[in-house]
């Protein structure tokens, strides 16, 4: 059964995120996380709406209160198949999400603010079932009157050699906004 249709807030005009997580083939039932969801998720909240009460959608975050805040926001939609992780995504294994057992994960405009990209990149791959999907959405490395400096924005085929050698294969790049990338891999 469907969970209702309420809005979900979180700036579509930046990006889609419907649209964004179409791209990467969500489906009803699926297992996903949202890594770095932040305290609006706004892809945990939309990814919770599109794989129904049969799925179950992680939203995983080092601070308690972004966690606090999406679980909030969730209740006030009527969103019950959210469950908030308290980890950090920098450290290996140490997200208490069972090891291949995600269909999608998301990591969505968290890598401008780390340098440990390739660490995280490593504990998410542990999360993925093989044949699972990864997707990435970030800031283009232009600029804008907004979001965060260029220079701290990661170039999209950086991200494509790292995860090429960590095992992953791109599936599609696309335009997730005016100002966002999306890339899709698949664990191997």
């Amino acid at each position: 059964m469907p969970i209702p249709q309420s809005k979900i807030p979180g700036g579509t005009e930046l990006i889609n995120h419907q649209k964004v997580l179409t791209e990467a083939e969500i489906e009803e039932g699926m297992k996903v996380a949202d890594l770095g969801c932040g305290a609006r998720g706004p892809f945990v909240l939309q990814a919770a709406k599109m794989v129904g009460n049969k799925g179950v959608v992680y939203g995983v975050d080092i601070l308690k209160p972004s966690l606090q805040s999406l679980e909030s926001i969730a209740k006030m939609h009527g969103i019950h198949n959210l469950k908030t992780v308290w980890s950090d995504i920098e450290v290996y294994n140490a997200t208490k999400i069972a090891s291949s057992s995600l269909d999608l994960a998301i990591i969505a405009n968290l890598f401008f603010q780390s340098k440990k990209r390739v660490e995280i990149l490593k504990e998410t791959i542990r999360l993925l079932k093989k044949e699972a999907k990864l997707l990435i959405v970030d800031w283009k490395k232009t600029g804008a009157p907004f979001g965060p400096p260029v220079e701290d924005r990661v170039n999209p085929e950086k991200i494509k050699e790292v995860t090429a050698e960590l095992g992953l294969e791109l599936k599609k790049e696309f335009e997730a906004g005016p100002y966002h990338f999306g890339l899709v891999f698949i664990k191997k």
